[in-house]
């Protein structure tokens, strides 16, 4: 019989416990941190591919021939359209300066297939004659050296506008020939001929602008449109013209300035080995 109050005793101290172990206040596990999403920033290196159109920007070539014996000769002036396609790659770097202020460097390369060909016939003031002028320009390769300055809204702050400006360089190749005719009645036909062709490498300025966009999807990649106008300088050539019948030679020259617009699509990557890694908190 003594048992079963002992039993008893035990089951209600048993519920007495339970009944004050829930009275008592509970404690939860900290939630996991989650970082925040990285801020954009355009702030790091880049490379990419780019290709594109270039066009002539004008400037008008000029020569002549120089006849000392007649005093006479012929002169012309020369426009010849160069145009053709580029494409080459980029590499850059940039520098968040602010939220809406980007500041960096770029420099790049292209192949171009930039060329023109012109035959001009002209009067000549060689006994009433004609002078007749060919020329032939072409760029086969170019690069440049700029500064860019970029502003960003900060409300869209993966989209770019900028400016840029610096130094060019490109080999550029010219040809003249020129044959100057007269029409004065001769008793054996002649004329005063000559060709030249210079091929350099050209140095110059640069200058323009763009659009850069970052897919907030895709923060590594960028898309640029971007517009170039590049002066490679004035190529000077002097030779000879030949009198056919006597083999006397005169002078002769030309003046030729390289003067192109680019229009131009391209695609960058961007990474910064510079940064620091990710600090992850710790419980």
């Amino acid at each position: 019989m003594t048992k079963l109050p002992v039993a008893a005793g035990l089951a209600l101290a048993l519920v007495a416990g339970s009944a004050l172990a829930a009275d008592l206040p509970s404690h939860k596990a900290p939630p996991a941190y989650i970082p925040p999403p990285p801020t954009f920033t355009w702030t790091g290196l880049y490379g990419g591919v780019n290709i594109g159109y270039s066009f002539n920007a004008g400037g008008a070539g000029w020569g002549y021939f120089a006849d000392p014996l007649l005093l006479s000769g012929a002169t012309w002036t020369a426009n010849p359209s160069a145009q053709g396609v580029i494409g080459g790659g980029q590499i850059g770097y940039n520098y968040q300066y602010s939220p809406w202020l980007v500041i960096g460097a770029e420099a790049d390369i292209q192949a171009a297939d930039i060329n023109s060909q012109q035959n001009n016939w002209m009067p000549s003031n060689w006994f009433g004659g004609l002078a007749a002028l060919n020329t032939n320009k072409y760029v086969d390769w170019f690069g440049t050296v700029r500064g860019r300055l970029g502003l960003v809204m900060p409300s869209y702050p993966n989209l770019m506008v900028y400016g840029t400006a610096g130094f060019a360089y490109g080999y550029v190749s010219n040809t003249v020939s020129v044959a100057n005719y007269p029409f004065a009645a001769f008793p054996v036909p002649f004329a005063q001929t000559g060709q030249t062709t210079s091929g350099n490498t050209n140095t110059g300025w640069t200058a323009g602008g763009g659009v850069e966009w970052t897919p907030m999807a895709f923060p590594a990649w960028s898309l640029k449109v971007e517009y170039l106008y590049t002066d490679l300088g004035v190529t000077n050539q002097s030779f000879f013209s030949v009198f056919t019948n006597t083999a006397t030679n005169f002078t002769a020259a030309n003046q030729s300035p390289t003067r192109f617009h680019t229009v131009r699509a391209g695609l960058n990557w961007h990474f910064n080995p510079f940064a620091s890694a990710p600090v992850l908190a710790k419980y």
